[in-house]
């Protein structure tokens, strides 16, 4: 076992020989958005994000469902399933099956392996003091599937949170991997703050971000101040007051979405300096938007200052 339960990783990782390790990841939820197609792809992009953000391949996948089928169509289930066989096939991964309940909230994810070199796994534990932060994704997802649950959110507003759910990590991950990266994690229920935090404190390190920096949904800020707020943001934000200390000039509405929970978010990198060119080429050759947003620093391990 190279990577278990020590440090909260995004997966687990086991070597089945020098050349070869498993990657190991399951995640699955209630739905988020109206279309079940667009359920099912979100879902299944979720859970490949783990095997990515460990610098892996995935191959295999099992669906994961839960539904009552006494109160909704067999036939809707159907399209879920679509929705995550399509983001499957986009990954060059097989699904082999799965296992259903019967369940009175429907939900759905995988469970999926995927493949990577043992000596270039990437770990939330590898980080370095001097290392640029570096975010694949805007936030804001975690209000915007609020709002939409409740009937706030804009149609313009939803496309552009579907888009980015459905988006795979894939070409950040091979990004990352070519610019010989070390330590990354992928931004979903914990939020921006809270993968960050577990990570510097995983790597023994502290760090810095500046909020203004952070690439943010559009809409997601005009939500988050009509409180739009899901519960697990909430959450994030009562434990994160012991390890996050936030200037005074970073305004409210800002500390919301950067502790905001995250659904299928990009990937959170922390590159050498020396390396940075080098991920800026292999994102851009990748047609893969990125936004430096901070840094790793010496200091109390897990301890996080955001400024503006």
């Amino acid at each position: 076992m190279l990577v278990g339960i020590d440090d909260g990783d995004d997966a687990a990782v086991y070597r089945l020989d020098e050349r070869t390790a498993l990657v190991f990841t399951a995640d699955f939820f209630t739905p988020i958005v109206d279309d079940a197609y667009d359920w099912g792809r979100i879902a299944a992009a979720n859970a490949l994000s783990d095997v990515y953000a460990m610098g892996g391949r995935p191959v295999l996948c099992l669906n994961l469902t839960g539904w009552p089928q006494d109160d909704l169509p067999l036939e809707l289930l159907a399209r879920v399933l679509e929705g995550g066989a399509a983001t499957a096939r986009s990954a060059g991964a097989l699904i082999a099956g799965g296992h259903t309940i019967d369940d009175r909230e429907p939900k759905y994810g995988m469970a999926v392996i995927g493949l990577a070199d043992p000596a270039r796994i990437v770990t939330n534990a590898g980080a370095r003091a001097g290392e640029v932060l570096v975010l694949t994704k805007p936030i804001g997802l975690g209000v915007i599937s609020t709002a939409i649950k409740n009937g706030r959110a804009e149609d313009a507003t939803i496309a552009v949170a579907v888009e980015t759910m459905t988006t795979l990590n894939a070409a950040a991950a091979e990004a990352m991997l070519e610019a010989g990266v070390r330590a990354a994690t992928d931004v979903t229920g914990f939020g921006l703050l809270g993968h960050l935090q577990r990570m510097a404190e995983a790597s023994g390190v502290a760090a810095e971000v500046k909020a203004e920096a952070v690439p943010v949904l559009p809409g997601a800020r005009a939500l988050a101040e009509g409180g739009q707020i899901p519960s697990g943001s909430l959450r994030n934000r009562t434990f994160l007051e012991a390890h996050v200390a936030f200037d005074d000039d970073v305004a409210e509405p800002e500390r919301v979405l950067l502790t905001d929970a995250q659904t299928s978010g990009g990937l959170l990198i922390c590159c050498p300096a020396g390396r940075l060119d080098d991920l800026r080429e292999q994102l851009r050759a990748r047609a893969t938007p990125a936004a430096e947003i901070g840094r790793m620093i010496d200091g109390p391990a897990g301890s996080v200052r955001v400024g503006e």
